[in-house]
C-alpha cells in the first residue's frame, strides 16, 4: 500500500492494483491502539507499531500530482482545485509540503496533473474532479506504468520539465505495453513471438547506437498500425561514448517498447536518427525496418532538416 497526499495536504492509503487509491482510515492491524488510564477523566489512545516497543513506525510512500503549467493550473481551476491561490503560490505552497515530506525521510512519488487525463480519469471511476479524493486516487493510479519519479529535495519549478518528460515516456510505455500485448493475442505462439520481437528491437538498438558513433543523438519512431489505425510514437536520446554502449533513461525504454509495439502490429511508418545536423531514415513496413534512401528521408523529416536527409544504413 502506498500513501497519498493531495495539493495541499490531505492523506489518503491507495488501493493498489485492485481500484483507485481512497481517502480512508489505515487499514486494520497496520497499527494497533493501546489504551492507558484515563488522565483527568478522559481516555487516551497511543498507538504504537506491530513489533512490540522499540520498532520504527512503518513509512509508506507518498504520492502526489502535481500541476505543472500555468495553462494547466489555469485549466484544472475550473474546478475549484486551489481555492483563490494564483500559479507561483501553489508551487510555493506544494514545495514546503514536499520538502517537509522529503526532510522526515518518506519517499515522494511525483507525477504530473494533467487537466484532460484527470478529467478522464475521474469519470472512469466516477469520481467529482473537484473532491481531494478525486486527486489522492489520481497522484496513486497503478495503470501508470514504470518506477515512479521519486522527489529528491530540489526546486519545484526546476524539476517540472523533467517531470514533464518522465510522465510522457511513462504515458509512451503504458500505451505501447498496452498495444504489443494486444497484437501477441492473435499469435499462434505469443511467448516466441515475443521473444523474436525483443531480440529484433535489441540488435535494432545497439546498431543504431554503433553506426551513429560517438556523442549524442537523437532517435524517433511513428507507427500506424495495420488494422485499427493506432499511431504510436516515441523519441529518445542516444548517447554513446568512446568504446561504451549506448544507454539512456526512460526515454529509451519508451522508444524500444514502443518499436517492439510497432513490429508486433505490424505498423508501417518511419525511424528516423538525427545527429549533427544529418538525418537518416528507416521505412517500417510489415513490422520490419528497411533503409530509406535519402530522397525518402527527406520526405518524412521536417522541412528544415531535408538538406541534411541520408540513407539509412543496415541495422543486421
Amino acid at each position: 500500500m502506498s500513501v497519498t497526499v493531495g495539493m495541499f495536504g490531505g492523506v489518503g492509503g491507495s488501493a493498489g492494483a485492485g481500484g483507485p487509491a481512497s481517502a480512508g482510515p489505515v487499514e486494520q492491524g497496520e497499527f494497533m491502539a493501546k489504551k492507558r488510564r484515563p488522565e483527568h477523566g478522559r481516555e487516551r489512545t497511543r498507538l504504537r507499531a506491530p513489533g512490540g516497543p522499540g520498532r520504527a513506525p512503518l513509512r509508506q510512500p507518498v504520492a502526489l500530482a502535481v500541476a505543472a503549467s500555468t495553462a494547466d493550473f489555469a485549466s484544472l481551476g475550473r474546478h475549484g482545485l486551489f481555492g483563490s491561490a494564483d500559479y507561483a503560490s501553489y508551487l510555493e505552497q506544494t514545495e514546503v509540503q514536499l520538502r517537509v515530506l522529503h526532510r522526515h525521510g518518506v519517499d515522494v512519488h511525483l507525477r504530473v496533473l494533467a487537466p484532460v487525463d484527470f478529467e478522464d480519469f475521474c469519470e472512469e471511476h466516477q469520481l467529482d474532479p473537484a473532491d481531494p479524493v478525486a486527486r489522492v486516487a489520481y497522484a496513486a493510479d497503478p495503470e501508470l506504468a514504470g518506477e515512479p519519479f521519486r522527489y529528491g529535495g530540489q526546486a519545484l519549478p526546476s524539476l517540472l520539465p523533467a517531470l514533464e518528460a518522465d510522465q510522457l515516456a511513462r504515458l509512451q510505455v503504458t500505451v505501447g505495453c498496452a498495444s504489443l500485448l494486444e497484437s501477441l493475442g492473435w499469435a499462434e505462439q505469443p511467448e516466441e513471438r515475443l521473444t523474436e520481437i525483443l531480440q529484433y528491437v535489441s540488435e535494432v538498438y545497439l546498431a543504431l547506437a554503433a553506426g551513429a558513433g560517438e556523442g549524442c543523438h537523437r532517435l524517433s519512431i511513428r507507427s500506424v498500425g495495420l488494422v485499427d489505425g493506432e499511431v504510436l510514437a516515441a523519441g529518445s536520446a542516444l548517447c554513446t561514448g568512446s568504446g561504451e554502449s549506448a544507454s539512456g533513461g526512460r526515454d529509451v525504454e519508451a522508444f524500444c517498447v514502443t518499436l517492439a509495439a510497432a513490429v508486433a502490429g505490424c505498423g508501417a511508418g518511419e525511424l528516423l536518427l538525427h545527429s549533427e545536423g544529418r538525418a537518416y531514415g528507416w521505412a517500417l513496413v510489415d513490422g520490419w525496418l528497411r533503409p530509406m534512401t535519402a530522397r525518402e528521408t527527406a520526405t518524412v523529416v521536417p522541412a528544415a532538416e531535408a538538406g541534411g536527409a541520408q540513407a539509412g544504413f543496415p541495422l543486421g
